[in-house]
């Protein structure tokens, strides 16, 4: 599988995740320009975090119309997988990939430190090969993260299980403690209804090594590289 890591202005993830794709999982790994029209042949595109075009207007509002978001936005069309990790989630939110929007933290701070997330299905190319009853620690660094969705659409999101992760304390407990930015019933990442586009806003690649100190999030990608190659 042929990994592309999409690099905006304000990109500051990318080359973390270009590591643990490339170094770590050992997949052929690219960075595609924010301008170019070329997916050059990769099957699995990342958005990947940090702050496209400086999170003018809203975090993702201007980085959604880039030109290659017209090929990625088709690609996801036709069943490519589609990530966005942090700022990339919020980049599929406002290119309607995913539903729901991603708002500043319920305390207005930005937030850098490690969190817990529970897996609330098996049924998800990054979600299938982990622990269902792990409280995986993983890293988040944000200030728009509060996931929302108006209850008509949320309850759509639980209907159709897309929640694919709820923010937890360290035994596995969702609690309102636990929320690290008052997102909507602690959801964390989500996918859509065809199950290949999937936004999170805690960093895997920051947890994908022990120099890292946590490998917790080398489970979460891993996953997706096991489930395709069987």
């Amino acid at each position: 599988m042929k990994f592309g890591v999409v690099v905006f202005p304000g990109s500051n993830c990318d080359d973390d995740m270009i590591f643990a794709l490339g170094d770590v999982l050992g997949q052929p790994a690219v960075k595609l320009w924010h301008k170019s029209y070329d997916l050059e042949g990769c099957d699995f595109i990342v958005l990947p975090g940090g702050f496209s075009y400086g999170d003018y207007l809203r975090s993702g509002a201007i980085a959604r119309f880039s030109p290659i978001m017209s090929q990625v936005i088709a690609h996801a069309q036709k069943g490519g997988y589609v990530m966005g990790i942090c700022n990339g989630f919020q980049i599929l939110t406002e290119a309607g990939l995913l539903p729901g929007v991603l708002l500043r933290n319920i305390n207005r701070q930005y937030i850098c430190k490690n969190v817990y997330l529970k897996p609330m299905t098996a049924n998800s190319l990054i979600t299938s090969g982990l622990n269902m009853n792990k409280a995986y620690q993983i890293p988040i660094a944000h200030g728009e993260g509060r996931y929302y969705a108006p209850l008509h659409l949320l309850e759509e999101i639980k209907a159709n299980n897309q929640v694919l992760f709820k923010y937890c304390d360290e035994t596995g407990a969702i609690t309102d403690e636990a929320n690290p930015n008052g997102s909507i019933e602690n959801i964390a990442g989500i996918c859509n209804t065809q199950r290949n586009v999937f936004g999170m806003m805690p960093h895997p690649e920051r947890a994908c090594h022990p120099m890292l100190g946590n490998t917790d999030g080398y489970e979460l990608l891993a996953s997706i590289i096991e489930k395709v190659l069987v």
